[in-house]
């Protein structure tokens, strides 16, 4: 599991790890998930990994006092982000926030902002709560569940500042591409909840994956591209876009330095 990336375990696979096929009325002990728009964008398979893994007895008291003020389960209602946050806002999601290194360090580089970081891994969430607590982050809220169930159901269109995905798993064999997280109808759902000049930043190391995302976002006719990447020029944008472009190198990112592998970074943003 790496630093910020939630969804991800495929560069160190672990028993654990098992791909989650859901049929439209699977919900487990909570009983049958309903959606208010009564389909999926894309077929039933996830673009994460359900992982299990047990709290430590710290992580399990920080959890206990604070994930009932900054947490809530993905749910199928409307999301009253001013209202969680206590404060009107510009908000940005990040799908698969992972421990949350990159989560904390931008949401205190960025304090006028609300950030809200989804992810499915619990023991990786905890981390960031003890973080939040530690450092007494105030603008951070956090999901736990799929992303594409929060964007298509909890976030309303044409509402979010930024949307950020950090490292999404690429499902490297040709078998699982159908449940790379980036798909068109993702991209396209992700556009429509992004307000006019909101920006959607992307980044991988995966090679293959970088070359999907390129021609998916290129595809997109409510984007434009604000970086080199994506066809643009990130000078004549970095100052003007509502959210930063810099983001901080964990972990997980200088282990793929250190093996040569680039980063490829895709930042667009919303048509005006």
């Amino acid at each position: 599991m790496r630093d910020n990336r939630a969804v991800n375990d495929a560069v160190h696979p672990s028993p654990e790890s098992v791909p989650v096929t859901l049929s439209d009325t699977s919900g487990g002990a909570g009983g049958p998930r309903r959606h208010r728009t009564g389909s999926r964008l894309y077929p039933r398979v996830t673009s994460f990994r359900s992982r299990r893994g047990a709290l430590t007895p710290n992580q399990q008291k920080s959890w206990d006092r604070t994930w009932p003020l900054i947490g809530r389960e993905v749910a199928d209602e409307p999301l009253d982000a001013d209202a969680w946050f206590g404060r009107p806002a510009p908000l940005v999601i990040e799908i698969g926030c992972g421990t949350g290194t990159a989560t904390a360090e931008m949401a205190q580089a960025e304090p006028h902002l609300n950030l809200i970081g989804i992810e499915v891994y619990q023991p990786g969430l905890a981390q960031l709560v003890q973080r939040i607590e530690r450092d007494e982050i105030g603008n951070i809220r956090l999901l736990r569940g799929d992303a594409v169930d929060v964007l298509e159901n909890m976030i309303a269109p044409g509402s979010l500042t930024g949307v950020r995905v950090f490292f999404p798993d690429p499902w490297p064999k040709a078998r699982h591409h159908k449940r790379r997280l980036l798909q068109p109808a993702t991209v396209a759902l992700i556009a429509d909840r992004l307000r006019p000049g909101g920006v959607l930043h992307v980044a991988t190391d995966h090679a293959d994956y970088a070359e999907h995302i390129a021609a998916v976002g290129a595809a997109e006719p409510l984007l434009v591209g604000l970086n080199e990447t994506t066809g643009g020029v990130s000078a004549q944008h970095r100052e003007s876009a509502p959210i930063g472009f810099e983001r901080p190198v964990t972990k997980f990112e200088s282990k793929a330095h250190r093996a040569g592998s680039a980063i490829n970074e895709f930042i667009w943003g919303k048509i005006e």
